[in-house]
């Protein structure tokens, strides 16, 4: 027998500390419950799905684009699919891309193939308190995830001066009248409201199990695809490359981050720098490189970093990347 999953959405523009949130999240999480991560990611390679922290965790990855657009909504249906009859948690998370559009979440979960198990539970929408201001007026994806969320995390308050932070708070009550506010670092906060059953009799609700056929998945995704008012196109024209490095010292990589372009929104990747690990983070022009737990990477994403940014900023990037000699493969 099945019960109902209840679904978060976890969103927030990129680099505003979601999977910081997601690790928090976890750790809270009652033991006795079972927690099921879904992690979509902008970039070619997943590199947050090595950043989750926890033992015996389902982590589904789904990259290359926004789940909420056709690029790669047939991996995300899918994926609930497998969800649903395979892993069967009792919460699902899922975090979302940084550009993402989430308009159609609710939508997706209520398609008849899921004969009504999700239970939409909330849209956790995280906010870099420090770029917000210009984000916000850039970009039309951190607008829509605002309208479609229910509680805020103003992150990163200990970057942003008081009058950015009344700024922020004055954007989320335009948004909503009444909203769930909290202002931290490190994406802390209680989660124990989010963690609880939603009430006993709910939760113990049962459905027969369905065996759903590949032919009758595939014609409920061919028939969402067809309708121009569930799938869109990216709310933002941003693009992403990936690069290969060598191994270097931390003087010489030092000198290629001064080197990137200072419009690039994002960057983050493993590197490997006087032959120990090492994360690179970039948020909109902060640099940030820390010390990696490296029991857990990859051979095939050592070395490699992915950036995010407009047209125009990845063609500043290819050209320096063509003719950096630290660069062995740029995209």
């Amino acid at each position: 027998m099945n019960t109902v999953i209840d679904v978060f959405l976890i969103t927030g523009f990129l680099g505003s500390g979601k999977t910081t949130f997601l690790n928090h999240f976890i750790d809270a999480f009652p033991p006795e419950r079972k927690l099921t991560i879904l992690m979509n990611e902008f970039g070619e390679i997943g590199i947050d799905g090595i950043l989750v922290e926890g033992d015996d965790l389902d982590i589904l990855e789904i990259n290359r684009g926004s789940i909420f657009c056709a690029c790669v909504k047939t991996d995300f249906i899918k994926g609930l699919v497998r969800i649903l009859e395979d892993i069967q948690p009792d919460i699902l998370v899922i975090e979302a891309t940084g550009t993402a559009d989430p308009g159609d979440m609710k939508r997706d979960l209520r398609l008849p193939i899921f004969r009504n198990r999700f239970h939409f539970r909330d849209q956790i929408c995280i906010i870099d308190a420090a770029s917000f201001p210009a984000v916000y007026e850039t970009f039309a994806s951190v607008e829509k995830q605002m309208t479609a969320a229910t509680c805020f995390v103003v992150n990163k308050i200990d970057l942003a001066k008081t009058l950015e932070i009344e700024r922020i708070r004055e954007i989320i009550h335009r948004h909503h009248p009444d909203p769930t506010v909290f202002e931290t670092v490190f994406g802390r906060i209680p989660v124990g409201r989010f963690t609880t059953c939603r009430n006993e009799a709910d939760a113990k609700t049962s459905f027969a199990k369905t065996i759903r056929r590949e032919a009758d998945v595939e014609a409920a995704i061919a028939a969402l695809l067809k309708d121009p008012f569930r799938v869109t196109l990216p709310p933002d024209a941003l693009s992403s490359t990936v690069w290969t490095l060598k191994e270097a010292t931390t003087e010489a990589f030092h000198a290629l981050v001064r080197q990137l372009p200072s419009r690039l929104l994002r960057a983050k990747g493993f590197v490997r720098l006087n032959g120990e690990i090492r994360l690179f983070n970039w948020v909109m022009g902060r640099p940030e490189i820390i010390a990696a737990d490296t029991r857990e990477i990859p051979d095939h994403i050592l070395g490699r970093l992915v950036f995010i940014g407009s047209a125009d900023v990845l063609r500043e990037l290819s050209t320096l990347g063509r003719h950096h000699p630290l660069v062995l493969e740029p995209a």
